[in-house]
């Protein structure tokens, strides 16, 4: 196997998903700007959009989180084509 292939940086960082505020720590090399006091040591942060414990095939929910109001404006433009 060839030497020095695989990084070596490796260290605890706090993966936060943003949808519904739950965080959890794994080994990562990201290299982030941002910390937060977890556990009684500051650790850096990864910020996700979604994640396993907001994503609707791992939680089992089909929850549509619209937070721009994309759906709206769509069935406001097309929704009503069947009717005409």
């Amino acid at each position: 196997m060839k030497e020095n292939l695989h990084p070596t940086n490796y260290r605890p960082v706090v993966f936060k998903d943003m949808s519904n505020g739950d965080t959890f720590i794994s080994r990562s090399t990201i290299q982030t700007k941002e910390t937060i006091e977890m556990d009684g040591e500051s650790l850096p942060l990864v910020k996700l959009e979604i994640s396993s414990t907001s994503h609707p095939f791992y939680t089992g929910k089909s929850k549509l989180v619209d937070t721009a109001g994309r759906v709206d404006k769509f069935l406001n433009r097309y929704g009503n084509r069947s009717k005409k």
